[in-house]
């Protein structure tokens, strides 16, 4: 078969295979194996550094961190996940 029929995603729509390390351009594998869609080409192919750089700027913004009980609303005793 010459060609695959496309369920899901459009041409044009970029995506980052985790399995096959790849940019591919509508989604070609499952949806479990990748990352986006990204407008074009270049920004899937670094759509691991975007993630990295974006868990960094997380993991470092006080508005996502739980420890002060004051930035838990409605969670008596804090914002503790146990453990």
């Amino acid at each position: 078969m010459a060609f695959k029929k496309r369920t899901v995603g459009k041409p044009g729509e970029w995506y980052y295979c985790l399995k096959h390390h790849k940019a591919e351009e509508g989604p070609e594998c499952p949806a479990k194996n990748r990352l986006g869609p990204y407008a074009t080409r270049a920004e899937a192919e670094h759509a691991l550094e975007t993630v990295s750089e974006r868990n960094r700027e997380w993991d470092t913004d006080p508005r996502w961190g739980d420890e002060d009980p004051q930035d838990s609303p409605g969670a008596p005793g804090g914002g503790s996940h146990g453990g």
